[in-house]
């Protein structure tokens, strides 16, 4: 099934105000992303931040790393407002991050929890390669088969995500050279299945489903969630790539 963009961006739209404060875990993942890049480097003439979104990730880059040019991606427009308030010479390209067409190639690409939208990573990879200078640095984060097990669980709904060895193979096939890959586990708890659902909505995440959830629907999945995981608990399963363009 091909990735709906318009839906995908739709949802994030809607969820940008509250990202921020219910986004616990790619918070976590854009810190220990930068605390991993600069043990091999902070410092980087050239930056390409896809997915961009709230400025997550680019408040921690601005913290740790230094920089002449700062170009940021997303679907969303109004992700612009964000991250030029933080950098506010950065440029900005809105669309499908494997669109545009960056006037300078980067020696950083740098993604927090965005890859996993990518339908064909392999192709995907291919492309951002185009935009990165030899011996660029790729660092990203995305998320493993085990994301949201127990949504998955209830509903059959998920992502097809990459596991780590998939992700490590395509990299090395396009002449990356692995220089670090850690996937963890984080559980959050929460007091209904329906808090559960909320996180979700606050967070965008719901765009992995377009089917309206109707009042009728949410009871039968709280229900049934229930019975299956009488303590409300969902798990995400994120990976942290950061990889060097060797030719």
């Amino acid at each position: 099934m091909q990735t709906d963009y318009k839906h995908i961006k739709k949802q994030f739209e809607k969820s940008m105000e509250s990202y921020n404060k219910n986004a616990v875990v790619q918070d976590l993942m854009a810190s220990k992303m930068i605390i991993e890049l600069v043990k091999f480097s902070n410092h980087f003439d050239s930056i390409l931040e896809l997915g961009s979104g709230t400025g997550l990730l680019t408040k921690r880059v601005i913290k740790d790393i230094s920089f002449k040019n700062y170009c940021a991606n997303d679907l969303v427009e109004k992700s612009k407002i964000y991250v030029q308030k933080l950098i506010p010479n950065a440029q900005f390209f809105c669309g499908n991050a494997l669109k545009i067409k960056p006037s300078k190639k980067a020696d950083l690409v740098v993604s927090n929890a965005m890859f996993q939208w990518f339908e064909n990573l392999d192709k995907a990879i291919d492309i951002l390669k185009r935009h990165m200078a030899k011996e660029a640095i790729l660092a990203f984060s995305s998320f493993t088969p085990d994301n949201f097990k127990e949504i998955k669980e209830i509903t059959g709904l998920s992502l097809k995500y990459k596991s780590q060895e998939e992700i490590k193979s395509i990299l090395t096939n396009h002449n990356f050279e692995i220089l670090y890959c850690e996937s963890f586990y984080e559980e959050m708890k929460f007091k209904t299945p329906l808090e559960l659902l909320a996180h979700l909505k606050n967070t965008g995440v719901n765009s992995l489903s377009e089917k309206t959830w109707t009042v009728a629907k949410v009871k039968d999945f709280c229900d049934r969630f229930s019975r299956k995981y009488p303590q409300a608990i969902l798990t995400y399963s994120p990976i942290i790539v950061i990889a060097k363009r060797k030719t």
